[in-house]
């Protein structure tokens, strides 16, 4: 199903999105790499608060390019989401609405997706010269000195993921692979 959605986003939509949907996003996201998480966590850790909301908001695992003359951002495709799986729930359990990267998740990332009514999006890897087409501005919002793993806010239009982990345990990585070994039977 396709579906175009607000970002922030609201939970009784996000509750209705499930694995294998294609949505497009539109509104504001939050880019935040390994480097960022940690500096994260560690403020929470000390009881400070985060850069930037996120209830409800968005954050996309990606580091750009340098962006070409004219242009708000370089190419800006995912990374792999693992890397912040060790970060991941306490963010989620603040009410993060969800997550661009790609790959798997943990079992703990998993299990506070569904506790927490969230979702995992991924953008295709290997895109992120077309995945910036839909990026009309780039901010970076904290962690200057972390370069391209700096915290930005992003103005995204029509920017197309598709979910792979739903709010109800959903996991398009585990129902693919089933479907393709009962084809290739």
């Amino acid at each position: 199903m396709d579906r175009h959605m607000k970002v922030p986003m609201r939970e009784e939509e996000r509750l209705e999105l499930r694995a294998g949907d294609y949505v497009y996003l539109t509104g504001t996201v939050y880019t935040a790499r390994d480097a960022a998480h940690k500096r994260m966590y560690e403020a929470l850790e000390e009881g400070k608060p985060l850069p930037a909301e996120v209830k409800n908001n968005v954050i996309y695992y990606m580091g750009p390019s340098p962006a070409r003359e004219g242009k708000p951002i370089g190419s800006a495709g995912p990374t792999t989401s693992g890397r912040m799986d060790r970060y991941t729930p306490a963010l989620l359990d603040m009410g993060l609405a969800g997550m661009i990267g790609k790959g798997k998740r943990s079992q703990e990332v998993m299990d506070a997706i569904v506790r927490n009514g969230a979702v995992y999006f991924a953008a295709v890897g290997g895109a992120g010269a077309l995945l910036s087409r839909s990026i009309l501005s780039s901010e970076v919002i904290a962690y200057d000195d972390l370069g391209t793993e700096a915290i930005r806010r992003l103005e995204i239009k029509d920017f197309p993921v598709i979910v792979v982990a739903d709010s109800a345990g959903g996991n398009l990585y585990e129902t693919a692979i089933k479907e393709y070994k009962k084809e290739a039977d």
